[in-house]
């Protein structure tokens, strides 16, 4: 077991494909280690350390900040796939041989990508308020996801309550809670991205959400066994996309928490952690 924690993990560096991939890992290294792919303009600081921290006490956990992210050098391809492949050389740059990879939101969709263009590195695969691509409203971002990216705000960090948690009071009493966790790693964070990240990504995400004839065929690909998971009511990515990766991906089980935005991990940690650590233990 590492001494490390989400809030004192050191930020480290590994070269491949010509880029510095910033990254940190800590948890018990005896399990297969668990990769995690953050949402649109997010760093590895994104996560919440209830959670990483949760999953790190069965097996290690590696963050990264991808090509053109936040302290990674290089830049944000417009395309899903050269997200993915960019993934995969980290991984290697890693000499991992074999990972579980987790995705949320945008990292869902690198996520369901790299294990499909590479299925021998990847054991096990965790999708959380994420879509397929052609999804629902997914070729641009929804027109509540327009509002409150578009809104101003007193706290800038209060942009997180609308996206992740539903307008309860109870959910946005767990949304208060996760700001808190949110901060608590107070050194060496994650610079924000830069102007130039979420231009690249919408466009990758417009090319993933454009309509196609047999939009889902493609999720016959994926054979590993995968968890989806999302709240009832994800004003981000709809959550009836979950359903239809569920229904396609043939090796898949759907968990739906209730009264729950985007961020249903979030607002559910020690559920989730527990979801998670019971899925990645089974047999595949």
């Amino acid at each position: 077991m590492t001494r490390h924690t989400h809030q004192t993990a050191p930020t480290q560096y590994v070269e491949a494909n010509g880029i510095r991939f910033a990254y940190r890992r800590f948890g018990n290294p005896e399990a297969v280690p668990l990769v995690m792919n953050i949402h649109f303009t997010g760093t590895m600081d994104h996560w919440d350390p209830a959670i990483t921290d949760g999953l790190a006490q069965g097996r290690e956990v590696i963050l990264f900040d991808n090509a053109g992210i936040s302290a990674s050098s290089g830049t944000v391809p417009e395309s899903i796939e050269e997200m993915a492949a960019n993934a995969a050389a980290f991984i290697e740059a890693l000499e991992l041989k074999q990972v579980d990879v987790l995705g949320f939101s945008m990292g869902g969709l690198i996520a369901q990508e790299l294990a499909i263009a590479r299925p021998g590195l990847v054991r096990k695969l965790i999708l959380v308020g994420t879509g397929p691509r052609s999804g629902d409203s997914m070729d641009s971002l929804t027109p509540e996801a327009q509002e409150i990216f578009g809104a101003s705000y007193e706290e800038p960090d209060h942009l997180w309550l609308r996206v992740h948690f539903a307008p309860s009071a109870a959910s946005q009493a767990a949304g208060h809670a996760f700001l808190k966790r949110f901060r608590l790693r107070t050194e060496n964070r994650d610079p924000e991205v830069n102007e130039t990240v979420a231009p690249a990504q919408l466009a990758a995400l417009a090319k993933w959400g454009a309509p196609r004839e047999n939009p889902y065929a493609y999720l016959e690909a994926i054979k590993q066994p995968t968890l989806v998971v999302n709240g009832d009511n994800d004003v981000i990515i709809y959550s009836i996309n979950s359903w239809i990766l569920q229904q396609h991906i043939p090796d898949a089980q759907l968990i739906i928490y209730p009264d729950a935005n985007h961020g249903s991990l979030y607002q559910y940690p020690e559920r989730f952690v527990a979801h998670v650590a019971q899925f990645l233990s089974e047999e595949p």
